[in-house]
């Protein structure tokens, strides 16, 4: 692939950094092409039958079926995960794909109460048209399908701009996944680069009637900003809370601390970036916090046995060593971590952090556990709710106190002896999100 400007940047593999290939540097003029071929290429395939349309996603989900291993190992060298992390992330995008394929025969519509006799009153789902997806570089694969897949069941066409350190496994092998499986030229488009100079013009091009955004706060602000008017939907991160009641079986909650923190070098929006945890078990809660950060194997994940791969860049390990270097700097401790060699950085403990560290406000994004102590219910309350956050979770043996507690978070969802993402995360897509109703009034 290359772009107007016929320019190209290396990708490399992050554990060794060893080219693994190239992506082209695409831009304003891109874009434009892009936007023109899916205008051109969206009514004949809004015009497709519901089963054409879940046809082809059917083909695209067993094509990536049939590729698993070829998407696997892209996967783990672009993003540095494990090769778990990777299967896991190839099964849910042709779970996603296989699920969507049945929107299109789902009911595109409503009679309505007619305001006046003789009048036949309808509400029908519509395609909005061309829908841009701008996705990270943490899920490449799986979160494109998550816009991708419901966006062309229902008849929409698809310009698609992935991060740029992932855009092999999150677009190139995508376009030729949906070239391969029938999806007609212009529909599913792919256009590679630096997020200002194609993802901004993506956001800003009119004729994209919704802008589907997975990333930070801070990108994803901008995104409005430039949407305007037109639709949009962020997926956004934030600083989630680890909360340990005082009557919390302290070694199941670590085992779900650690995990919620370390897993994939806490790289995802559903990482805990804050522990905050009961005075009268916060030592044993470290303890055991300590225990398996030091168990954990860090190294080059295309190898047997390593449980942690490196960060994504240079960039995103200065960012984290840095927000634990001021946090320190301002009285906080380094039980274990605080080092790195290369892009891998130590699965790192951190007590002693209060509210105005970087590490209690700022998402970490990387494999830092923070320790906050409090005295009681109501403060771990207060400050879990000081911040914006995705995903909190609460800690506790009596379920009711728990349920009570979450019921007073803020975030979007939250987990009650448990951290993650919610179970049902695979089979939500809304309707709403890729149509518009349209009224339809028949006067007889």
């Amino acid at each position: 692939m290359v772009s107007a400007r016929e320019e190209t940047a290396e990708v490399v593999e992050k554990a060794t950094g060893t080219k693994i290939g190239t992506y082209a540097l695409g831009g304003a003029d891109d874009v434009r092409l892009a936007v023109a071929s899916a205008l051109s290429a969206q009514p004949a395939w809004a015009a497709r039958t519901p089963a054409e349309r879940a046809a082809v996603l059917r083909r695209m989900a067993a094509l990536l079926e049939s590729r698993v291993d070829e998407f696997v190992s892209v996967l783990v060298r672009e993003t540095g995960g494990v090769v778990a992390k990777a299967r896991g992330e190839v099964a849910a995008a042709i779970n996603r794909l296989q699920i969507c394929a049945s929107l299109g025969a789902l009911s595109r519509g409503d009679v309505q109460p007619s305001p006046k006799p003789g009048k036949l009153t309808l509400l029908e789902r519509v395609p909005l048209g061309v829908v841009g997806v701008i996705t990270p570089w943490n899920f490449p694969l799986v979160l494109a399908m998550r816009a991708v897949a419901p966006a062309l069941a229902v008849g929409n066409a698809v310009v698609l701009k992935p991060a740029e350190l992932t855009p092999i496994a999150g677009g190139q092998l995508l376009a030729e996944v949906a070239a391969e499986a029938g999806v007609p030229p212009g529909v599913f488009n792919v256009v590679t680069g630096l997020g200002p100079a194609a993802g901004q013009p993506l956001a800003e091009h009119p004729d994209v009637a919704l802008i589907h955004f997975t990333g930070s706060n801070e990108v994803g602000r901008l995104m409005a900003s430039i949407a305007g008017l037109r639709r949009t939907s962020l997926e956004l991160g934030g600083s989630n809370a680890f909360v340990v009641l005082d009557d919390a079986d302290v070694e199941k909650a670590a085992m779900c601390g650690a995990w919620s923190s370390f897993d994939f070098q806490g790289q995802t929006c559903i990482s805990s970036s804050r522990h905050i945890v009961d005075n009268t078990l916060h030592d044993a809660y470290v303890a055991s916090l300590v225990r398996r950060a030091g168990q954990l194997v860090v190294g080059n994940p295309m190898e047997p046995g390593v449980d942690l791969g490196p960060l994504i860049s240079t960039e995103q390990r200065d960012r984290v060593h840095s927000l634990v270097s001021r946090s320190v700097d301002m009285g906080a401790r380094v039980v274990v971590g605080g080092k790195f060699e290369g892009l891998s950085y130590e699965p790192t403990v951190v007590v002693g952090v209060t509210p105005e560290m970087p590490l209690f406000v700022e998402e970490v994004f990387g494999p830092v556990a923070p320790v906050t102590a409090v005295d009681d219910e109501a403060e771990a309350l207060e400050l879990t709710n000081s911040c914006q956050a995705l995903v909190n979770a609460v800690h506790t043996q009596d379920l009711v106190r728990g349920l009570a507690f979450a019921q007073q978070l803020h975030s979007k969802n939250v987990h009650v002896n448990d951290a993650g993402p919610r179970p049902t995360d695979a089979d939500d897509v809304d309707l709403d999100e890729f149509t518009r109703r349209r009224w339809v009034g028949v006067q007889r």
